[in-house]
């Protein structure tokens, strides 16, 4: 018996670069959330709510992302 195809969501990965000089690499952001006028800018709203998460969970206060990019870039 055929198998109904799912809904396949694709993912963009970014290096962010904190202020502190730490980074993170391979972060993932729907690519919904990318392109038209705004590009990646979207990308950092996504990964700043990533963040806020984590802090919530580890007790620690989030770090102040100062660049991001596309992995492989």
């Amino acid at each position: 018996m055929a198998r109904k195809p799912t809904a396949r969501s694709e993912f963009v990965m970014f290096d962010v670069i904190y202020e502190d000089g730490s980074q993170r690499s391979n972060r993932k952001v729907d690519s919904s959330l990318l392109g038209g006028l705004d590009g990646d800018e979207p990308a950092r709203t996504a990964i700043m709510d990533q963040d806020r998460a984590i802090s919530e969970k580890s007790g620690m206060p989030p770090l102040q992302i100062k660049t991001i990019k596309r992995s492989g870039k």
